[in-house]
C-alpha cells in the first residue's frame, strides 16, 4: 500500500513537469535566446551565473528546509494521511509548484528583483513598501522555527552536529575547487560527494557532546543557537559561490539519497500501512480541517517562501531561461516526492505509537531507520542520516533566508556596499535571536519550543505569502494580456484559506503575541490584496475599452 502510494504520486509528478510544465513555458513565453539578470548584470556576489545541476541543488535544498518534513507529519497525525495526500499532489502540481515556476519566471524579466519589487512595478509603490515589510516579518518567522528546531537537534545528537560541520568544510572546499582551481563539476562532484558522505560517518562517530561547548544561558542548546546565529550572519555576506552554490549542490545529493532510501523502502520493504486514512475534522492543538490543513502542511504543497528563494536568489544565477522549469517547477515536484514521504513515516505507525508524541523531526528520522533495515544497514544510521539530511536542508534555508532579508532591508532602506550588507544582516538576526534565547509559554503558562508556538502563524504567514506572490504574479500577467486562470484559481483559493487561517488565530489567540502577530498579517494582508484588486480591475477594464 504505501509503495504504491508513493510510486502513484511519483508518477502524477513526473506528467505533470512535461505535460503541465510545457504549459506554463508557454505561458510565460521562456525565450532561450533573451540573456538572463546572471549574464547581463554579473557582479561576482549575488547575481553569478551557475550551472543547471548546482542551481537545482541550491534551489531545491533551500526551499525543502524542514517544511516538507514536519507539516505532512503534524497534519497527518491530526487529520490521518488521505487529506494529506490529496492536498500535497494537487497543491505541488496546480498551487505550489505554478507559484514558484512563475515567481522566478517574473523575476528574471525584472532583473532578478525580489517579488516585492516587482509588486512595486505591477502594483504600486505603497504596495512595495508593504511587501517589503511582509517579506522581512515571514522571514523572521522562518529563521526563529528553523534556528530552534536546528539548535534542539545538535544539542540532542552531537553526531549530526559534528557531520554539518564537516559537511560546510567540505562545502568551501568544493567552492574554491570549481571556481578558482576550475576543477570539471563532474570531477569535483566524483571527489566530494563520497566525501561528504564519508563525512557523515565520521560525524556520528565523533560526535560534538554538550560538555564539548561552553554553555550560554544554561542551556546547550541556546549555545547552539548563539552558533547558528554567527553562522547565518557570515554565510549570508560571503559571495555565493564561496558557500551558498557549492554548500547547496553537495545537499541536494543528500536529498536525492533520502528520496532513494525512501522510495527502495517503501516498494521494497511491504511496511504495512497502520494509520487511519481519516481521524478527525478538527485536529487537536491544530483547529479544523479548513482552513487549517492547508496551513499546516505548508511548504509540502505550496510556500510563499519558495518565491523569496525564486525571486531572491535562484533568478540571479539562472543561467538561461530553459532552466526555469527544471529549477521552479521541478524543484517543488521534488519537495511533492518528500512530502509523501514524510507522510509515510506516519501511515506505518499505529496511533498510539510513542514515536509520534516526539518532535516531527525523530519521526521521519525513525522512518529513515526502517527504510535502511530494508536495504540491510543498520536503523541507527538511517535514523543518524534522517536527522543529518533535514538539518543540512534547514542549514541551507537558513542562510538562504537571512540572505534575502539581508536583500529585502537594502532594497527598503537603499543600504549600499560591503557596510550596508553587513548592517543589514544583523538587522535581520537580531529578532530570530531574541526569541529564540528566551523561554517563551503558552496560553495556559506552560513553557513551550520556540518553533512550536511560533508554527501556527509561520504556517500563515507562509501561506499568506504564497498569496500575495500569485496577485502580483497574476498583475504581471495581466500586462503581458496572457491568460490567466491557471494563476487566478490558486490565487483565490489561498485567499480564502489564509484570511480564514488569520481570522480563526485572532479569535483564538486574543492579546497573546501570537494573536497580535495575526492581527498585524491581517491588516497588511487586506491592504495588499486591495491594491492587487485595483489593477486588476483597471487592468479588465483597460481590455474592455479596447475590445
Amino acid at each position: 500500500m504505501l509503495g504504491f502510494i508513493l510510486v502513484f504520486s511519483c508518477v502524477c509528478f513526473v506528467l505533470a513537469y512535461f505535460l503541465y510544465g510545457r504549459f506554463l513555458d508557454r505561458r510565460f513565453r521562456i525565450d532561450n535566446s533573451r540573456p538572463t539578470p546572471a549574464h547581463t548584470m554579473t557582479d561576482g556576489v549575488d547575481y553569478v551565473p551557475a550551472r543547471a545541476p548546482v542551481l537545482l541543488g541550491h534551489h531545491f535544498s533551500s526551499i525543502a528546509g524542514a517544511g516538507p518534513f514536519i507539516g505532512p507529519i503534524i497534519a497527518g497525525v491530526a487529520f490521518g494521511w488521505v487529506p494529506v495526500l490529496i492536498w500535497v499532489v494537487l497543491g505541488s502540481i496546480f498551487v505550489g509548484g505554478v507559484h514558484d515556476y512563475a515567481a522566478l519566471a517574473a523575476s528574471i524579466r525584472h532583473q532578478g528583483r525580489s517579488i516585492a519589487d516587482v509588486a512595486r512595478e505591477e502594483l504600486s509603490p505603497l504596495a512595495r513598501r508593504l511587501f517589503l515589510v511582509f517579506v522581512w516579518l515571514a522571514l523572521v518567522y522562518v529563521l526563529v522555527v528553523f534556528i530552534d528546531l536546528t539548535s534542539l537537534t545538535f544539542k540532542h545528537d552531537g553526531g549530526v552536529a559534528s557531520s554539518s560541520l564537516i559537511y560546510v568544510v567540505l562545502a568551501i572546499a568544493f567552492g574554491v575547487g570549481i571556481n578558482r582551481l576550475r576543477l570539471r563539476l563532474s570531477v569535483a562532484s566524483v571527489i566530494f560527494v563520497p566525501l561528504m558522505f564519508l563525512g557523515i560517518y565520521l560525524g556520528q562517530k565523533a560526535p560534538i557532546e554538550p560538555a564539548m561547548l561552553p554553555v550560554l544561558f544554561d542551556d546547550p542548546r541556546k549555545t547552539w543557537a548563539v552558533i547558528l546565529v554567527a553562522y547565518c550572519f557570515v554565510a549570508s555576506v560571503t559571495p555565493v559561490w564561496i558557500l551558498l552554490q557549492p554548500r547547496d549542490y553537495l545537499s541536494s545529493f543528500l536529498l536525492y539519497a533520502s528520496v532513494l532510501a525512501g522510495f527502495a523502502g517503501l516498494v521494497f520493504g511491504r511496511i504495512p500501512q497502520k494509520y487511519p486514512a481519516f481521524v478527525a475534522w478538527s485536529g487537536e492543538g491544530i483547529g479544523s480541517l479548513f482552513p487549517f490543513l492547508f496551513i499546516t502542511v505548508a511548504c509540502g504543497a505550496v510556500s510563499g517562501f519558495h518565491s523569496l528563494v525564486a525571486s531572491g536568489t535562484s533568478s540571479k544565477q539562472l543561467n538561461c531561461e530553459a532552466d526555469a522549469r527544471r529549477v521552479g517547477y521541478g524543484a517543488m515536484l521534488l519537495e511533492g516526492v518528500v512530502a509523501v514521504m514524510a507522510m509515510s513515516a506516519v501511515m506505518m505507525l499505529g496511533r498510539g505509537d510513542p514515536v509520534l508524541k516526539q518532535q516531527p523531526l525523530a519521526v521521519f528520522a525513525a522512518a529513515m531507520g526502517r527504510f535502511f533495515e530494508v536495504i540491510h544497514l543498520p536503523a541507527a544510521a538511517g535514523r543518524h542520516f534522517g536527522f543529518l539530511a533535514v538539518s543540512t536542508f534547514v542549514l541551507t534555508t537558513l542562510d538562504t533566508a537571512t540572505r534575502i532579508g539581508r536583500y529585502v532591508l537594502q532594497e527598503l532602506f537603499g543600504m549600499k556596499g560591503g557596510s550596508g550588507r553587513m548592517l543589514a544582516t544583523g538587522l535581520t538576526l537580531v529578532l530570530p535571536a531574541i526569541l529564540v534565547l528566551i523561554t517563551l509559554h503558552d496560553h495556559a503558562g506552560n513553557p513551550v519550543p520556540a518553533w512550536k508556538l511560533i508554527w501556527p502563524v509561520f504556517g500563515a504567514t507562509n501561506q499568506l505569502l504564497a498569496t500575495l506572490a500569485l496577485i502580483v504574479i497574476f498583475a504581471w500577467l495581466g500586462r503581458l494580456s496572457e491568460s490567466r486562470l491557471f494563476v487566478g484559481i490558486p490565487m483565490v483559493l489561498m485567499v480564502g484559506v489564509t484570511l480564514t487561517a488569520l481570522a480563526m488565530l485572532i479569535w483564538k489567540f486574543g492579546r497573546q503575541p501570537v494573536g497580535i502577530a495575526a492581527v498585524v498579517l491581517f491588516l497588511l494582508a487586506l491592504v495588499l490584496i486591495w491594491e492587487g484588486g485595483r489593477v486588476v480591475l483597471r487592468s479588465r477594464a483597460g481590455f474592455r475599452s479596447h475590445g
